[in-house]
């Protein structure tokens, strides 16, 4: 047997605790934030993909595996595909009123995951914090929030390479009297803020924590409130990012995912 992915690890835990909510989410979220590969019938024409679809209790799926030597096993030799972030998969075969097979008999994360639950992940992963343009009154050390949802964040913005220097975690009060954690970003890059605020909406959900529980807000490390930030906040570093390389196979490029046949 292949080497335990994630996925795997994931589902495990899921299927030990059938009834525990935070561990279903968190298998939904490997399977969001993994690199998926999906079965196709023929190479792809342009950006449009004609995947593999079987019919599976009267809905269509279409299959997806966690590594090429997966898909390769399944279909009994090397095959066309395509390779794309899960949650691209996700949006795209939501949209088109299909399920998908993952990792079918190869693996003990084998599992069908209906277009019901392809909506609701679509759904879910589309989610946005509320962006505060105002400047708090007063900033104090974070406090109040479970250990899962620091834990959610780190993992989370470790994933956000490049996409801003830093942020702090710290407690706002504003002019109204309202009183709300805060998830600050220092010097993100100008068109990276929706991706940071949707991984930040992302980590509080798949902890199993309330949406509104922490709001977002950027600034610039010569801003006066980023020296306030620095003393009281918690801080998450982001990675620096290696040297970009433009995405060559369709599904990639989240500003232009392929086209389903």
């Amino acid at each position: 047997m292949s080497e335990l992915t994630p996925i795997d690890h994931a589902h495990a835990a899921m299927e030990a605790e059938p009834e525990n909510e935070t561990l279903r989410l968190q298998f939904y979220e490997r399977v969001a934030d993994s690199e998926l590969v999906v079965a196709l019938e023929a190479a792809p024409v342009g950006d449009t993909l004609n995947p593999l679809m079987f019919p599976v209790d009267g809905e269509q799926i279409i299959l997806a595996f966690d590594s090429e030597a997966r898909l390769t096993e399944f279909l009994g030799g090397a095959a066309s595909y395509a390779a794309m972030p899960g949650r691209r998969l996700v949006q795209m075969v939501a949209e088109q009123g299909a399920g998908i097979g993952l990792n079918l008999e190869v693996a003990p994360s084998s599992i069908v995951l209906p277009h019901t639950a392809l909506v609701w992940l679509r759904d879910t992963l589309a989610a946005r914090p509320k962006e505060m343009d105002v400047i708090p009154s007063e900033i104090a050390p974070p406090s109040g929030l479970p250990e899962r949802v620091l834990t959610a964040l780190d993992a989370k913005l470790a994933q956000a390479k490049g996409l801003a220097r830093l942020a702090y975690l710290v407690r706002a009060t504003y002019e109204s009297g309202a009183k709300t954690p805060l998830l600050a970003f220092i010097d993100a890059l100008p068109d990276a803020q929706v991706s940071l605020a949707e991984a930040t909406q992302e980590a509080l959900t798949f902890a199993g924590i309330e949406a509104g529980t922490i709001d977002v807000a950027f600034f610039a490390s010569s801003d006066e409130i980023a020296a306030t930030l620095a003393r009281h906040g918690l801080r998450f570093d982001l990675p620096i990012p290696d040297v970009q390389q433009a995405p060559s196979a369709p599904g990639m490029d989240p500003k232009a995912p392929p086209k389903l046949k």
